[in-house]
């Protein structure tokens, strides 16, 4: 197994010359901060049958400082955020950055006594990226459990704590393995549902040993207040306020995770290329979101979670139009390559189910005065081609985020089935009522929770089945909806 770094990840060291590198660092003494902390635990991201993303970040404080200066109440964006005299690490919420190197011990879960650790160099974060530092690991066993250990010590060469977790990868594409992962949407640091533990989904989602997990965006807001977020430090803030969070932290140390990014947490609402959010510019808004989250350097990923699952994770930012062009057959939300790259790679999969998961609806429906996704009229032209294509393929299902509630619709048209996982607390469900419902929707809810999906295979005699339930922020399922594989 190899170690390297993402973004420009170069696989380099071995285990051998992991360990001499280690010993070297580690006989010198470097003067500087005296302690240092992992705030915001660590991620884990990109996960295959054989590679994966470790991110961490090394931080000035163990957790949230809860008792600073609470941010005022401004309601517009462009006014100065902070209060006269004070600093970001001033301010409620803040985990500052800190100095430092961190290293990687992992192994595979094993009965075996003479499993062995792979042990990385220390390397050093880099405090151009928030002080973030992210490991990609090369040369995993498919189908395996992980164990975790991030070590960090400070530039003064004090040791820091270690954290530890673990996560799963993906099993061989020949393997009839039960397979079960949850889908989330929408949420913010003002409007979690459990105080200074962070959201409630979190643990919910924890107790159903998922295998992995997939946030199709808005998972911070910019452009909301509390503060906004106008520059590039405001943004970092909400980031690492949002993962100090000591639900988010223990979840996400304890399973792979894929991240989509949308609107919100690319710049503003319904934002599109070239745009500005404040001082965030469009590239600025790219850079971050790879900072922050271990996704590698494509936008747009397909993963092959064993013989009856195959995922595909579309990027619905990168390549769009402008909203407010007509529609027509040039407009497009997916761009050009990453459709030609959806259509190829789906009509090749063997997988018995295939799933879409999209940061914005494919089907609807939604609010009329909308225009920035392909349940919208407009994007109807390509909104159709895809439906179309959709539809035309057995087994076939979209999970979808962005919108604040849930629900489970079937295209009139096409017959396209699709998921909308609703937001990730009760706070932030609207948009929509329960008494809206229309001929398209077999389940509709607007509330807080998540969808979990479980791929299950009884034998390989009986037809698999893919089970889709939504449940609320409490873990109550609301809704299940079984299908059967279809020759």
């Amino acid at each position: 197994m190899m170690i390297a770094r993402n973004p420009g990840i170069h696989f380099t060291l071995s285990l051998v010359v992991a360990w001499f590198a280690i010993q070297s660092v580690e006989a010198g003494t470097v003067h500087g901060q005296d302690d240092v902390f992992q705030g915001n635990g660590f991620k884990v991201g990109a996960v295959t049958q054989d590679t994966a993303i470790i991110w961490t970040r090394l931080t000035a404080r163990p957790d949230i400082d809860w008792d600073a200066t609470k941010w005022p109440e401004i309601k517009k964006p462009m006014n100065p955020a902070l209060p006269e005299g004070k600093q970001i690490s001033d301010m409620l919420g803040a985990i500052p950055g800190a100095g430092g190197r961190v290293k990687l011990v992992y192994q595979a879960e094993s009965s075996k006594e003479d499993a062995k650790s792979i042990v990385t160099a220390w390397q050093n974060v880099d405090p151009q990226s928030d002080h973030t530092y992210q490991f990609g690991l090369k040369d995993l066993k498919p189908g395996t459990k992980y164990q975790v250990q991030v070590h960090s010590r400070a530039l003064s060469g004090k040791i820091g704590p270690v954290m530890k977790g673990s996560f799963w990868t993906a099993p061989a594409g020949d393997a009839s393995a039960d397979v079960e992962f949850a889908v989330v949407t929408g949420q913010d640091f003002p409007r979690r549902d459990q105080g200074r533990m962070g959201h409630k989904i979190y643990p919910q989602m924890e107790k159903l040993g998922l295998h992995f997990f997939v946030h199709t965006g808005d998972i911070e807001y910019y452009d909301k207040p509390g503060p906004f977020a106008t520059n590039v430090p405001m943004a970092r803030f909400k980031w690492n306020r949002l993962f100090g969070l000591a639900n988010q932290r223990s979840f996400h140390q304890n399973t792979s995770s894929y991240f989509i990014k949308d609107d919100h947490d690319t710049l503003k609402n319904d934002c599109w290329p070239g745009q500005k959010y404040g001082d965030i510019s469009w590239e600025d808004g790219l850079k971050i979101f790879k900072e922050q989250f271990p996704i590698g350097d494509q936008p747009y990923r397909s993963v092959r979670w064993g013989k009856h699952l195959q995922i595909w994770l579309v990027e619905g930012r990168d390549f769009r139009s402008k909203n407010s062009l007509p529609d027509g057959p040039e407009k497009t939300i997916w761009g050009k390559t990453q459709k030609e790259w959806f259509f190829k790679t789906v009509n090749e999969s063997d997988a018995t189910f295939r799933i879409l998961i999209s940061p914005t609806p494919i089907v609807g429906p939604d609010r009329n005065g909308k225009g920035d996704n392909h349940s919208n009229k407009a994007f109807t032209t390509e909104g159709n081609q895809l439906r179309e294509f959709i539809g035309k393929q057995k087994n076939m299902f979209v999970c979808c985020g962005d919108r604040h509630w849930q629900y489970f619709s079937v295209d009139e048209k096409t017959g396209v089935r699709e998921f909308s996982c609703g937001p990730t607390s009760n706070k932030h469900a609207g948009g929509w009522s329960n008494d809206k419902r229309s001929d398209m929707h077999q389940y509709l809810n607007v509330t807080g929770g998540f969808l979990s999906v479980s791929i299950e295979s009884e034998s390989d005699e009986a037809a698999p089945k893919a089970k889709f339930k939504h449940y609320s922020v409490d873990g109550k399922l609301l809704n299940e909806e079984v299908f059967e594989a279809a020759k």
